[in-house]
C-alpha cells in the first residue's frame, strides 16, 4: 500500500503527541533518555508507526457499520492518553515499582512483539479491515494463517503490546492501566462477531466454532 500524505501526517502527529506526552511525564528527554530500555521503546515505536503507513486499512463504515459500538474508540482514546501518561511518571517518581530491568526489556520485546501481531493482520485484511466494526464491500472471511487460530489476532496484538509498554516502565500502575483495555476489548470483540454471524450465517458459526477469539486453549 501506498502512504498518502494525509496518511503520513495523521501517523506522525499521533506519534509525536503520544511521545512528547511520554517523554514529558517522564521527566524530560535527559532523564527519559537516560533508561536504554525507554529509549528502545521509543524506537520501537516509530518504528511501528512508520510500518502501520504501508499495511492498509481504514476507518471507513462500508456497507454496513455497527455504530452502537463507537463508544469503544472513546474508551480507547482516554486509555490511550493515560498509558503515555501515566507509566513514565511512576516510573520516574518510583510508584509501584517492578524491580529488575530484565523486566523492563521483556515489556520492550511484549511490546515490539504485540504490535507487529497486531499490524501482520491488518496487511492481511488490507481494506477489509476498519478500525470501526463494519462489513467492507467485498468483504469474506480470512481463515487461514493466524485467523485459522485465533479470529481477532489483532486485538491479541493490541493486548500483548499494551502489557509490554507498562512493563517497560516497571510500572504497575502501567500493567493496570494495560489491563482495563481487556473490558472494552470484549466489548467490541462480541460486537463485531455478532456483526459477522449476521452477515456471514453459518459460514462464520462453523469458523468460530474451531477456533478462539485471543488465546489458543484458553479464550
Amino acid at each position: 500500500m501506498k502512504a498518502t500524505v494525509g496518511r503520513i501526517a495523521s501517523v506522525t502527529a499521533s506519534i509525536a503527541i503520544f511521545l512528547g506526552l511520554t517523554i514529558f511525564a517522564g521527566g524530560g528527554p535527559a532523564l527519559f533518555f537516560a533508561n536504554p530500555a525507554r529509549t528502545a521503546l521509543v524506537v520501537v515505536t516509530v518504528g511501528l508507526g512508520i510500518a502501520s503507513l504501508f499495511v492498509g486499512g481504514n476507518l471507513s463504515p462500508g456497507l454496513r457499520e455497527d455504530r452502537s459500538n463507537r463508544w469503544v474508540i472513546a474508551v480507547f482514546a482516554v486509555l490511550s492518553l493515560a498509558g503515555a501518561c501515566a507509566p513514565a511518571w511512576a516510573d520516574r517518581v518510583g510508584l509501584w515499582p517492578i524491580d529488575g530491568d530484565a523486566g523492563r526489556w521483556l515489556g520492550v520485546a511484549l511490546f515490539a512483539a504485540g504490535g507487529a501481531l497486531r499490524l501482520w493482520p491488518v496487511a492481511v485484511l488490507g481494506h477489509r479491515f476498519s478500525g470501526l466494526v463494519a462489513i467492507q464491500p467485498d468483504h469474506r472471511l480470512e481463515t487461514a494463517g493466524v485467523y485459522g487460530v485465533i479470529r481477532h489476532p489483532s486485538y491479541a496484538g493490541l493486548l500483548v503490546s499494551v502489557l509490554g509498554w507498562g512493563l517497560a516502565f516497571n510500572s504497575i500502575v502501567g500493567v493496570l492501566i494495560g489491563l482495563l483495555n481487556i473490558a472494552p476489548l470484549v466489548a467490541r470483540i462480541r460486537a463485531e462477531e455478532r456483526l459477522l454471524l449476521d452477515h456471514f450465517g453459518q459460514e462464520y458459526a462453523a469458523y468460530r466454532a474451531r477456533t478462539w477469539r485471543l488465546i489458543p486453549l484458553l479464550y
